[in-house]
């Protein structure tokens, strides 16, 4: 049997984030074509990774139809101009469709049957909503396996106000208010635009464009304005489009690699992974999922909370992000979370979203070589969560 290997991540590069609907980014924009420019963006910045050294692609979508469909992973890797002994294939886990496609393919490089792949996610919203073409077993409901609220994911945000009293409207708009905020600065710092890659996007009226920048963020956003938006799930309820993520397109991509091939090929290993966990949780609460698979992800690692110096946690609501730092004992403005904003600003195109988290971590790292151990962590529909726990191998943090 090949013992294990150190598993490292070299690179990351998304997509601007549109915004879903008719006159978002990427509305008339192919889903494929949105992982091809991310694949293609990878290579041309890791030019000592030759195309034929590519093991695997895994690219991950929540619905698996249309432009993403037909096993995604190796039809993006064909028309990205992959040679075509590169195999490829699609991962669904909803919300943690791309976190799962690197931890497969790590799991592979660890145990020997690879060496280097690329692995991501898309969404287009737009084109694709959210549980189109599903057909629900009758027997969720007629048997009671779930309440009729866990297949409404804002639904279950309110189910977690509920089991969580402490975190009020006020406190989920104040934490919504702060991820708007800490986007807007990192932009103007310059540190999201180098993991951006620039995608071309085509309108019939309009003609060619250049998608250059999330569409999503909605800078100078304030308290005032969000205590009066509706709250849609619930009359009188506390989850509303400000505290919440938005409906959007995009997609992410990243290379991982064995960390003596990385040596080998002359590529810059940015973190190492520690560990990882998936946990299920009560499909009516699955906003809570992130508590108990950072748990595991801790205990499998050996450590313990106070050990993470950074956290990228999706914030797909923020009453799930909030329900996590109470659980911790995290403060609500900790600086070592989300220190770039979150999902309520930069949006959350499903299955993409894992690797933005683990792109920015990296990030991160290179910023602070003093932080050793960071997390990327999420909730992910039908009640699950997912983390990953990273090292930093920049500096003092290895």
């Amino acid at each position: 049997m090949p013992s294990s290997r150190d598993v490292v991540f070299v690179d990351g590069v998304r997509t601007p984030f549109g915004r879903s609907g008719p006159k978002g980014l990427y509305a008339e924009t192919r889903a494929d074509d949105l992982v091809i420019r991310v694949i293609r963006e990878l290579l041309r910045r890791n030019p000592g990774l030759p195309p034929a050294r590519v093991d695997e692609v895994a690219v991950a979508a929540t619905t698996q139809i249309g432009d993403q469909g037909l096993t995604i992973g190796r039809s993006a890797a064909v028309l990205a101009g992959l040679p075509k002994s590169v195999p490829g294939y699609a991962i669904d886990r909803m919300c943690a469709g791309a976190m799962t496609a690197v931890t497969n393919v790590a799991g592979g490089i660890a145990f020997g049957a690879y060496d280097v792949a690329i692995a991501g996610g898309v969404e287009h919203m737009g084109r694709h909503p959210m549980g189109e073409g599903v057909d629900p077993n009758p027997r969720f409901l007629a048997e009671r396996l779930v309440d009729p609220s866990a297949l409404v994911m804002g639904m279950t945000a309110e189910n977690l106000h509920d089991r969580y009293p402490a975190v009020t409207k006020d406190r989920a708009d104040a934490y919504a208010v702060a991820s708007q905020e800490k986007v807007a600065k990192a932009y103007a710092d310059g540190l999201i635009q180098p993991d951006l890659v620039e995608t071309a996007t085509r309108s019939a009226e309009r003609g060619w464009g250049l998608a250059t920048a999330d569409e999503g963020p909605r800078p100078g956003t304030t308290l005032a304005a969000l205590r009066d938006l509706k709250t849609p799930f619930r009359p009188h309820g506390r989850v509303t489009a400000g505290n919440a993520s938005g409906v959007n397109d995009g997609a992410t991509g990243c290379i991982v690699a064995a960390a003596d091939v990385a040596r080998e090929l002359g590529l810059t290993a940015k973190m190492r992974m520690v560990s990882f966990a998936f946990a299920g949780v009560d499909p009516e609460v699955m906003g809570v999922g992130p508590i108990p698979s950072t748990e595991r992800a801790l205990r499998m690692a050996g450590l313990s909370i106070e050990d993470i110096g950074l956290f990228e946690i999706n914030e797909a609501f923020a009453v799930q992000v909030l329900a996590f730092l109470d659980h911790f004992g995290i403060a609500d403005d900790d600086p070592r979370v989300n220190p770039y904003g979150g999902a309520i600003a930069f949006g959350h195109p499903l299955a993409s979203s894992g690797v933005r988290l683990m792109t920015q971590l990296a990030r991160q790292f290179g910023e602070r070589p003093q932080v050793r151990y960071g997390v990327t962590t999420m909730c992910v529909g039908m009640g699950m969560g997912g983390t990953v726990i990273w090292e930093n191998l920049n500096g003092e943090g290895k």
